[in-house]
């Protein structure tokens, strides 16, 4: 099967870096379809949640950028602060994805940059094929088989603790925020599909690999540089993360953002501000590996 950037257009000319005052900001983060493709210019088929999503005005606050009471439907509070998260992972997991780096999960910090887990917000879920599979997202359940990945045990495993762990801190997602056409598991459609929409249009590897850097075994990079690299390519905060006795060893990216809206049909809006926990782990020179043949 074919890499992550010959199946998903480079996007880096996709995200905007706008100011926060404007009242309707182009963004090319809007939603979009898991199976919709990905192309350069101004227009981007929207993805519209299954049903019962709130409708929010486009003139809505920022998530972390509002003082006064909001519609809780259409207003991430208060895990206003979202990380895509990415793992280069030691070893290749299914075939073709040498160059991919896969993902980890779409995590709702608080304003502040810590956070809630486990929250309620949003009903618990175990089955979360089973539920895709019910709504139709065949498509969707294999491109996460290909590119969201359990390093131990199964795919259905790590979703299903992410999807409890951090989605349920997500309050625009919860059943009330649908109406009276709600039915269970529409919020996992939804949890899904935005988070593997946004990451869609994050080729890490690309974006490195566009300033020469590529993974061997005998180079190290300026962690400087990987980062910078990194923020313009996406217009938001970035950290990394590292592992190895000298934490130089490249591991994962966390791109930060904020949401215009409610999660299922909002925007993303790259996050440039400081916070606590903004830093990683990383030495200043770091060795970015290539993955491991699978045994």
């Amino acid at each position: 099967m074919a890499s992550l950037r010959a199946v998903f257009a480079y996007a880096s000319n996709f995200v905007s870096q706008f100011p926060l005052s404007l009242s309707n900001p182009p963004n090319p983060l809007s939603v979009i379809s898991p199976q919709a493709s990905i192309h350069t210019g101004s227009s981007i088929t929207p993805y519209d949640p299954l049903t019962g999503a709130p409708s929010c005005p486009l003139d809505g606050p920022v998530s972390c950028h509002n003082t006064s009471a909001a519609d809780s439907c259409c207003f991430i509070y208060p895990g206003g602060r979202l990380l895509l998260t990415q793992f280069w992972d030691e070893k290749v997991h299914v075939g073709g994805s040498e160059e991919d780096w896969t993902v980890h999960g779409l995590w709702p910090d608080l304003c502040d940059g810590s956070y809630d887990q486990y929250c309620g917000m949003a009903p618990r879920f175990d089955n979360i094929s089973k539920v895709l599979e019910h709504y139709g997202q065949d498509e969707l359940l294999a491109d996460m088989n290909r590119y969201w990945l359990a390093n131990y045990g199964s795919n259905d495993h790590l979703w299903a603790h992410e999807y409890n762990k951090h989605a349920t801190c997500i309050n625009t997602l919860a059943p009330s925020c649908y109406g009276e056409n709600y039915t269970p598991g529409l919020e996992v459609v939804d949890y899904f599909v935005r988070a593997f929409s946004l990451f869609k249009m994050l080729d890490t590897y690309r974006a490195l690999y566009n300033v020469g850097i590529e993974p061997n075994y005998k180079k190290t990079y300026s962690l400087d540089v990987i980062q910078s690299t990194l923020e313009e390519f996406s217009g938001s905060r970035v950290i990394l993360k590292c592992t190895g006795r000298h934490h130089n060893v490249l591991h994962e990216a966390w791109y930060v953002y904020f949401v215009k809206g409610s999660l299922q049909s909002g925007d993303f809006v790259p996050a440039k501000d400081t916070f606590k926990g903004d830093h990683g782990n990383c030495a200043s020179q770091v060795r970015y590996l290539p993955k491991r043949s699978h045994r």
